[in-house]
């Protein structure tokens, strides 16, 4: 049935019915709110499902709520000698992952304000700018696993560097642009979701994921033994708010990095094609949704694999790499 507007801003009439409509600036607002405020629920659901299927009992849902909270009302202890590099890594790091909600389609089908802005290289960059900042106030503190934590982790960012280089090569390739808008508009295409090259670098792309958030990892993403420890001995010197930041932040980092995935490479359905706060709303449980099961089948793949020893860590990168290599080949060859 066809909407007409009434004389009323910010709603539609759709027969009889007179619906809200959000501005397309909430609406950016909102997917921003939607990963910071959900991204603890799906690492909480994430470490749930994971103790269950070792048979533990596990935390709470909500135990990263809990935690955030908690941390936020500690006090905050600067090591001695470090500068004020220390306290502003986590802060920096925490705004770079809340910016690529505005260039991705996290709850939208259609281009909101900021979100073309930059492409998908561009967000690659502003999270590498992320971690850079998180590695660089782990150094800064001195403490020696601290900087081997950060050491380890910007050894492991550039190796995936040049498979991320490749999958956007090849998308850019299919769909003539690298907007994440336009990529998403091509997938929703049936003909295009399943060409061999497009496979090929999602598939690219979900190896890069785990990686990235720590499910093949050299120990569990949450160890504590320093022979293993990557991601959590860059947090080993901070506490109170920065701590709080600095989970909070690889917490939006990972639902950002599956939202890239989910809505862009694999599944862009679920997402709103109007302003409509009924369709708006739809799309941000859909969003959830899609995200806790892809942390789930996450949480399987880690218990499913025996730790990798670090060395072998580049080999699984390897293999990403190729992955993405074939894409391109399987492109240029197959013209597919």
């Amino acid at each position: 049935m066809a909407s007409t507007c009434t004389g009323w801003p910010g709603h539609v009439e759709v027969g009889s019915l007179s619906q809200p409509v959000m501005a397309p600036a909430g609406v950016q607002a909102l997917q921003v709110l939607t990963v910071l405020c959900g991204a603890p629920l799906v690492s909480g659901v994430t470490s749930h499902v994971e103790a269950r299927l070792q048979g533990r009992r596990g935390p709470r849902v909500l135990q990263p709520y809990y935690d955030l909270a908690k941390l936020f009302g500690k006090e905050t202890v600067v090591p001695e000698g470090s500068s004020w590099v220390f306290l502003a890594g986590p802060v920096v790091a925490f705004g770079c992952y809340l910016i690529v909600p505005l260039l991705i389609p996290v709850l939208t089908t259609y281009g909101l304000p900021l979100g073309y802005m930059g492409d998908i290289l561009g967000g690659g960059m502003v999270l590498a700018l992320g971690g850079f900042a998180a590695a660089l106030a782990a150094s800064d503190s001195g403490a020696p696993y601290a900087q081997l934590g950060a050491s380890r982790a910007m050894t492991f960012g550039a190796l995936i560097e040049p498979t991320v280089l490749f999958v956007v090569f090849i998308v850019a390739m299919i769909t003539s642009t690298d907007l994440p808008y336009a990529l998403a508009a091509t997938v929703r295409s049936t003909s295009e979701a399943v060409r061999p090259s497009h496979l090929l670098v999602a598939a690219a792309f979900f190896l890069v994921v785990l990686a990235d958030t720590g499910r093949i990892p050299v120990e569990t993403h949450s160890g504590t033994l320093e022979l293993g420890m990557i991601d959590e001995a860059r947090t080993l010197e901070h506490s109170g708010a920065p701590l709080a930041l600095t989970k909070w932040g690889s917490a939006i980092k990972q639902l950002v990095l599956y939202t890239i995935f989910i809505n862009v490479f694999v599944a862009p359905w679920g997402l709103a094609s109007s302003g409509k706060v009924i369709d708006v709303v739809a799309a941000v449980f859909s969003l959830l949704g899609k995200a806790l099961l892809l942390g789930v089948v996450f949480a399987v793949i880690d218990n499913s694999f025996s730790k990798l020893r670090l060395f072998k860590i580049t080999e699984y990168l390897a293999a990403a790499f190729l992955l993405a290599c074939l894409g391109v080949i399987v492109f240029y060859v197959g013209g597919a």
